[in-house]
């Protein structure tokens, strides 16, 4: 059977479509939940809740130490539960319950379908990111992935998105990044990429997405492929 696509016309001049990895390209927080979940059993503490881990997993695994277990970096005991964090999180991948969010397989078929390559550009370490696309089966697809393994400052630093451009040998003008985070927008827009809020993702409490200056909002991954849509019929994107 073969893959769907999203029936759209994409601007002739988009070179590639990067995406951040959690929240973005994939919901990752049942892996962390679940994680979490163990840990603060083991440890005779309630765990946060799902809200609260999406709110937070996108600042990363130190966020969520602290989020589970009210300490701080420099407390005794941070570290060695940042790296049974880490450690459980690993082992968790290879039996993965994060999944590609609604549509977005069928947007990620349509660009193949139209030699458009797309890539993850992340501040998600290497070590996890790569094992993780291979997981879901995206490693393969995926033209370039970028990680702080790479790169001497990850993002919001535009470094990263430069180096995922000049990987696949484009433009940043002509490259689109999607993120749900301000940090990928303000990276995105130093970059001098288009830049996409996923409004679907793991939102941090403030500032409001409104507030974070992307070219455009998408509630949904749906709504992404319509905005290239009425790109293409405009030729540009503004």
């Amino acid at each position: 059977m073969s893959m769907q696509t999203l029936e759209f016309p994409l601007p002739t001049q988009v070179a590639a479509v990067l995406f951040d990895l959690d929240g973005t390209l994939v919901h990752t927080a049942p892996d962390f939940s679940d994680v979490l979940q163990q840990l603060c059993q083991q440890a005779g503490i309630a765990a946060p809740s799902e809200q609260a881990v999406h709110a937070t997993v996108s600042s990363g695994a130190r966020a969520l130490v602290k989020l589970a277990f009210d300490r701080e970096p420099g407390d005794p005991d941070f570290e060695p539960l940042l790296t049974e964090l880490l450690e459980r999180y690993f082992d968790r991948i290879q039996q993965t319950q994060s999944a590609l969010y609604p549509n977005m397989a069928a947007l990620l078929a349509t660009l193949a379908g139209r030699d458009i390559p797309w890539g993850v550009v992340t501040n998600k370490p290497v070590r996890f990111s790569e094992p993780l696309m291979r997981s879901l089966g995206l490693h393969e697809q995926c033209a370039v992935l970028i990680c702080p393994d790479h790169v001497s400052r990850s993002k919001p630093d535009p470094e990263p998105l430069l180096l995922a451009c000049k990987q696949l040998g484009v433009s940043p003008k002509q490259c689109i990044y999607v993120g749900d985070h301000p940090r990928d927008i303000d990276a995105g827009r130093a970059a001098g990429m288009h830049t996409v809020a996923a409004g679907w993702g793991y939102l941090p409490p403030e500032p409001p997405i409104e507030q974070w200056q992307a070219d455009f909002i998408a509630g949904q991954v749906i709504d992404l492929a319509n905005h290239m849509s009425q790109h293409a019929q405009q030729k540009e994107f503004s």
